[in-house]
């Protein structure tokens, strides 16, 4: 049984944790853009590649399965780690549209861990376009900003006795706003981690985690969980500011000036690597959206918000053409299925939801409807609506409930249902 002092100190690091996650939406650190194709060939500009090979697709991916392992190294956990053990881990998963790709994941752990102990994939946010903002490289950059960032969260889960992983799921292309590759990343990722018999984590219960756009892809993962990944015995999954429907947000932020347009655009961008054939956005873009486009190609979250502030989808294409292309068959189709809102199964193992009632950024209606229907399909849902006017500070002040809920899931305690 678990002291008030327990808790206490559960709750105390949580916000400590909190504000950390919170800031990585807008302290990053921007890797220079790339150029535009040359001469014209191709208009969307693809993710300058990282210099390092253990990062390149072996030509026999097709022929792998979902979650298995392509490469594995250990490296030293990063600055500020204590007592810990980290492996990277290159699996086999598969892209928005059906197709092999690898992706990487990196797994903490406390030295001289316990076979079986729990396992925590994080999802931290990554508003990015550059490869070289995903944490199997930005935690090791040469600039520790993007380290000390994540640093409480993940030993906090470690002095704990959890491992965590921490998958690249934006994907070798970095698409920002692709929650459906997110989703799937994710579970590959814990797959892979199950598999690599080093770590002992073959009968380890699972929980997932992660706020704002890592909670997107959390609560993607968690929906589709049961259709792609059935076998996956998840204890239950914690996540927070999630954007449920892409459209709605996309809308919001594009539609009239707005400080994060660059956001917006940039979710464009990242769709349109995903989907090169339904997402024709850089076709239609004038000018200064070509100039806008090129300048985040490989950009963190603070370059993009700074090159895109204050301007609105009238200042990258014709207005009339940019409303028209949002609202295309192909281009709702896509947006459908980055939704949460609109995925069809509900996830097999309880949530644990928080959120701000007057968050600007995000559309808290898909929230509500969304955990709605998952009470509805008998998901135990512990939604929880926080006291706070804005995204960052929300993060703060629901995490240590998150907290609480996954130590109470890895334990074995019954899950309550708030907010149905």
């Amino acid at each position: 049984m678990r002291t008030a002092t327990g808790r206490s100190r559960t709750q105390a690091i949580g916000a400590v944790i909190a504000v950390s996650a919170a800031a990585a939406v807008v302290l990053a650190a921007a890797p220079a853009a790339s150029a535009a194709p040359a001469g014209g060939a191709d208009p969307i500009v693809y993710p300058v590649s990282l210099q390092d090979a253990f990062y390149g697709t072996p030509s026999d991916i097709a022929d792998r399965q979902p979650g298995d392992i392509l490469a594995a190294r250990s490296v030293p956990a990063p600055f500020g780690f204590i007592d810990t053990d980290a492996v990277q881990l290159k699996f086999r998963s598969t892209s928005s549209e059906g197709k092999p790709i690898s992706a990487v994941t990196t797994v903490f752990s406390p030295r001289e861990a316990a076979p079986g102990r729990p396992l925590l994939s994080y999802q931290q946010i990554i508003n990015a376009l550059g490869l070289g903002c995903a944490p199997s490289t930005a935690m090791y950059a040469d600039d520790q900003e993007p380290a000390i960032r994540a640093t409480p969260a993940l030993n906090f889960a470690i002095q704990k006795g959890w491992s965590v992983a921490v998958p690249d799921h934006l994907g070798p292309n970095s698409a920002y706003g692709a929650a459906k590759v997110g989703g799937q990343i994710t579970l590959d990722g814990i797959r892979a981690a199950q598999r690599y018999s080093a770590l002992g984590l073959a009968e380890s219960p699972v929980g997932m985690a992660g706020y704002s756009g890592g909670g997107m892809a959390t609560a993607m993962a968690a929906a589709i969980a049961p259709t792609y990944a059935p076998e996956l015995e998840l204890a239950g999954s914690a996540y927070g500011g999630a954007p449920m429907n892409i459209d709605k947000m996309a809308k919001a932020l594009g539609e009239q000036r707005h400080p994060v347009f660059g956001l917006a655009m940039a979710a464009a961008l990242g769709l349109e690597r995903e989907y090169p054939d339904r997402m024709p956005v850089s076709s239609q873009l004038n000018q200064v959206g070509r100039d806008l486009r090129d300048r985040i190609a490989n950009a963190c979250t603070n370059e993009i918000i700074l090159s895109g502030a204050g301007r609105s989808i009238a200042d990258v294409a014709d207005p009339a053409v940019g409303r028209a292309l949002l609202d295309s068959p192909p281009v709702q189709a896509v947006l459908a299925e980055n939704g949460v809102e609109n995925v069809a199964s509900v996830p097999n193992a309880p949530v644990y939801e928080w959120h701000s009632g007057t968050d600007p950024l995000i559309p808290v209606d898909s929230i509500t409807k969304t955990m709605r229907r998952y009470c509805d399909a008998g998901v135990p849902v512990q939604s929880e609506v926080v006291s706070s006017p804005d995204h960052l500070s929300a993060a703060a002040i629901g995490l240590p409930g998150a907290l609480k809920f996954l130590e109470d899931r890895f334990a074995g305690i019954a899950p309550i249902s708030k907010g149905c």
